[in-house]
């Protein structure tokens, strides 16, 4: 019987926190007819990128996966037969009551959180089975927020409170793709009279906003900002009563700053000790001061980790934490100082066993030792994601079933799967998604697609298989989103529930939020207080001051361009099989693309805007070229997310596996391989 047209609310999940946008979705019949931005929801107040209009091509979409696929013939011949769910399931219960739980790997990536609230059911399945499992965070935001939190400043202020009283606001690494609704704020700042500057290492969409631009070498984030350190201290430029009250370790840090001058930084950033104290002085004096740091790129190399950690250091220094305007703004991930959901993941339950830590390094050192019999790939795309794919990619012979999850194929399946499992989209499920401020209801607005399973209930039907006790327990689907709800508290007193939640529209601002971090003064380390000096990175073996360490090109310099990886407002990492499954997508991102000096083309003898080869001692893969000055010379460009893209980067561990874990008390594991690459280019 034909059902009635109708318009339900829902978040598209195409970002990551704290940008998700709302969506007003169409149905008729079980099929979409629109979908576009919703002007009511706080946050993004009718805005909704390309990615998620292009959802309307998802639900009838013919390269949508459907039903179980088995792999034919070996890993790599993208040969598959359908079968069964049960045939599924039988195959992945019986290699793992084959094995030992701790030879059973779980990988997840964004795909796995599309509706918020299967993510926290696969780390109860993982903890409670006995599984490896583990925070995939490490591979995004979590190292810039490891440098942080060894400081002590993992809160940021609201976006809310940036537009209405920041009076200088630093870009520093952050995308305006990566937080389309932050910039509303930046405007509502500008026409206050903000002063707002970008420091990045190429020009791109934040640099229209600014009123200075700093285009600074790679990896040179940690020189800048101790130098700009090095000019607040020499210069008497600190908030005394604030270092005296809430810091730890300045003495140290004072005297260590002395050698890193501006004359030092000015070679190895590319901005003039003029410059730099320039920009020292109007941090300091052009006071509320806030920084906007990038969440994932500008920290994804070897010493990534460090850049966070001298820059979390300014606001200290100056006394801008924990007011209006000031410390930092809004970040990927960054806590907010409000209520949150709660935490059903039973880490405290884990049966002991042979775990390997959160540590990108140690899991593929895992995978070459033959250490994982099955290994679950949840929503991500591996091949693409991690670094060093190369060497990635032969670690797998070594593991035993190759379990995906996905809506769509990907690299990773169609080189190294032996299952595919259908999974469903966030509009065939009942979800609830976060932003700094609010909570919102993702209301279910279609059903599963012909056999297509959501996360949550095919973990149900493995663990009931496996006997994995207590590891559903609520009645039903909402009574488990209730559950999550709980923290959050009314104006009665009492725990939120769904039924509240509908009958405010979907919408809920987080109880207790402040839109000032650290209101408290109340910091996250062990002293509370804001370490300069910090005994646990001593403990360690890290240097207990914040420092700074240069990239050294391999083989002298015989690949002399430093390759970067950032995002565009056109994709989402390699979702939708590196966008090329949805038409609209796909004709934005033909392929890939890297930006390039004209002075390095020239060097090159490439002319015009055709192929290029970007190659390596671990790789090479191709791309179109685009000449640009947008880039420096010496530095070359490309969106992540494509295949080919970590054929060429590091793969070397950041930090040990017992340093990576010292701030992981708060979810934060420090475990990324480094994404650095040096490389030369052709044309092809």
């Amino acid at each position: 019987m034909p059902t009635a047209r109708r318009q339900l609310k829902t978040m598209c999940p195409m970002n990551c926190n704290p940008t998700q946008c709302g969506m007003l979705v169409e149905v008729e019949d079980e099929r979409v007819l629109s979908i576009k931005g919703d002007p009511e929801n706080p946050d993004s107040r009718g805005f909704l990128c390309i990615r998620g209009q292009a959802t309307r091509e998802i639900p009838e979409n013919p390269l949508r996966l459907t039903v179980p696929l088995r792999r034919v013939g070996a890993r790599g011949e993208d040969r598959w037969e359908p079968i069964s769910w049960e045939e599924a399931y039988s195959l992945i219960v019986e290699k793992i009551q084959a094995s030992s739980r701790d030879r059973v790997g779980i990988w997840s990536g964004h795909g796995s959180g599309g509706t918020g609230t299967s993510k926290p059911l696969l780390n109860r399945f993982g903890n409670l089975g006995g599984f490896q499992i583990w925070n995939p965070a490490m591979i995004c935001w979590a190292l810039g927020a490891y440098g942080l939190g060894l400081t002590g400043t993992l809160e940021a202020n609201t976006k809310e409170d940036m537009g209405a009283n920041a009076s200088t606001i630093l870009l520093w690494g952050m995308n305006l793709p990566s937080q389309p609704s932050t910039v509303p704020y930046l405007v509502e700042a500008r026409k206050r009279g903000a002063h707002i500057v970008h420091i990045d290492c190429r020009r791109n969409e934040a640099s229209r906003l600014a009123d200075e631009v700093f285009i600074i070498q790679p990896g040179s984030d940690t020189a800048l900002a101790l130098a700009m350190a090095h000019v607040i201290v020499q210069e008497g430029l600190i908030d005394r009563d604030f270092v005296q009250e809430y810091t730890l370790g300045y003495a140290e840090f004072a005297d260590h700053l002395a050698s890193y001058t501006p004359e030092w930084a000015e070679p190895l950033t590319g901005v003039s000790c003029e410059q730099i104290r320039a920009l020292a002085r109007t941090y300091a004096r052009q006071t509320p001061a806030m920084i906007v740091l990038g969440g994932s790129s500008m920290f994804k190399s070897q010493f990534g980790w460090e850049a966070s950690r001298a820059i979390a250091c300014l606001p200290a220094l100056t006394g801008q934490l924990g007011i209006a305007g000031g410390g930092f703004g809004p970040r990927h991930r960054a806590f907010v100082h409000a209520d949150g959901q709660l935490d059903v993941r039973e880490i405290a339950r884990r049966p002991p066993g042979n775990y390997i830590p959160n540590h990108m390094a140690s899991i593929v050192d895992a995978m070459n030792a033959g250490r994982l019999d099955v290994f679950f790939l949840m929503g991500c795309n591996m091949l693409s994601s991690y670094s060093d794919t190369v060497a990635l990619e032969k670690s797998f012979e070594k593991v035993g079933l190759v379990v995906v999850y996905d809506i769509f194929m990907n690299e990773t399946a169609r080189r190294v799967a032996d299952l595919i499992l259908p999974g469903t989209i966030w509009l065939e499920e009942l979800g609830l998604k976060d932003t700094a401020s609010h909570i919102y209801l993702m209301e279910r607005v279609l059903q599963p697609a012909d056999t297509t399973r959501s996360m949550m209930r095919i973990l149900r039907d493995l663990a009931e298989r496996l006997d994995i006790k207590d590891y559903f327990p609520w009645p039903d689907e909402e009574a488990y989103l209730n559950a999550l709800l709980t923290p959050q508290r009314t104006a009665a007193g009492t725990s939120l529930t769904l039924a509240q939640l509908r009958q405010q529209g979907g919408y809920w601002q987080k109880s207790r939020l402040s839109h000032v971090a650290y209101p408290d003064r109340r910091f996250h380390t062990p002293s509370k207080k804001i370490e300069f000096w910090s005994e646990r990175a001593e403990k360690a073996g890290l240097s207990p001051l914040p420092t700074y360490r240069p990239l050294t090109p391999p083989h002298e310099g015989r690949y002399p361009l430093q390759f970067r990886q950032g995002r565009t407002i056109t994709a989402f990492h390699s979702f939708y099989d590196e966008g090329r499954a949805l038409p609209t997508l796909a004709r934005v991102n033909r392929e890939p693309e890297l930006w390039l000096h004209p002075l390095d083309a020239q060097q090159r003898g490439i002319v015009g805007e055709g192929r290029v080869q970007i190659f390596n001692e671990r790789g090479c893969f191709q791309a179109q070229a685009r000449l640009t000055e947008d880039v420096p010379p010496g530095v070359v460009w490309m969106r992540d997310g494509w295949s080919g893209v970590n054929r060429v980067t590091n793969g070397d561990p950041a930090l040990s596996p017992q340093a990576s874990d010292m701030v992981d008390s708060d979810g934060i594991p420090g475990g990324q391989t480094a994404f650095d690459a040096f490389v030369d280019v052709c044309a092809v």
